[in-house]
């Protein structure tokens, strides 16, 4: 089953300094029918302006995962972590037993990312932050695991969920497979372009929700840049 999930159909806040769009109920938007995707709780697509961002705020018990489309974004966290994630590249931070974290735009352009949340296999554990840049290049006609709670993707960031993030880049016309477990959740949302999923068309920032499928065929409708999380 793959059942599309129009853009403009999500739920959407407008605070000024950020326009966030909602694949799941977050914050003030609540929808009984999308309070996640099995671990998959938190799609959020932002923009978020220049010289602004989100001040210190606490997490606990959660993977959070950024996947930077335009711009960057600087960390800062009280574990004394910082860094400057940007477009195409990917942070991660395992929330664990507790921290407080800042996200700021310091650049002189908006920029635009996916948050994504999972929820982790086990509660508690010592909060970590990663960071690494991702070549869209190396993502040409296939699907590069970004983010992985599987010990054999040695070359994803660690998170702590039985769970993968993926990205690949499409060109028109171009045909892609990847294997799912049908018993297990896939989401799938072009950051740009257009693509066919076992021939269902998902526009750009169109969320794709996936379950009972062995696998599917992505074929490029338009130039697309496509991330995809499988989780439990």
């Amino acid at each position: 089953m793959i059942e599309v999930r129009p853009f403009r159909t999500l739920g959407a806040a407008n605070h000024g300094w950020l326009k966030a769009t909602h694949h799941f109920s977050f914050a003030g938007y609540h929808d009984a029918r999308r309070m996640g995707w099995g671990a998959l709780r938190v799609w959020n697509d932002d923009e978020i302006a220049p010289k602004s961002g989100f001040p210190p705020h606490p997490h606990a018990d959660m993977e959070i995962i950024t996947y930077v489309r335009d711009g960057a974004i600087t960390h800062e966290d009280s574990m004394g972590n910082t860094g400057r994630t940007g477009a195409g590249d990917v942070q991660v931070m395992s929330a664990g037993t507790g921290v407080r974290h800042a996200e700021y735009n310091f650049e002189n352009e908006p920029t635009r990312l996916f948050q994504i949340w999972i929820e982790p296999s086990h509660a508690g554990g010592t909060p970590s932050w990663g960071a690494k840049p991702f070549p869209k290049a190396e993502r040409s006609g296939r699907f590069v695991t970004l983010a992985s709670g599987f010990a054999n993707d040695d070359d994803a960031l660690p998170i702590r969920a039985a769970a993968r993030v993926l990205g690949a880049t499409i060109k028109p016309g171009e045909h892609l497979k990847l294997a799912l477990d049908p018993v297990r959740h896939a989401y799938l949302v072009p950051a740009t372009g257009a693509i066919e999923v076992n021939g269902t068309r998902v526009n750009a920032r169109d969320g794709a929700a996936i379950s009972g499928e062995a696998g599917i065929e992505i074929v490029g409708i338009e130039e697309a840049e496509v991330i995809l999380v499988e989780a439990a």
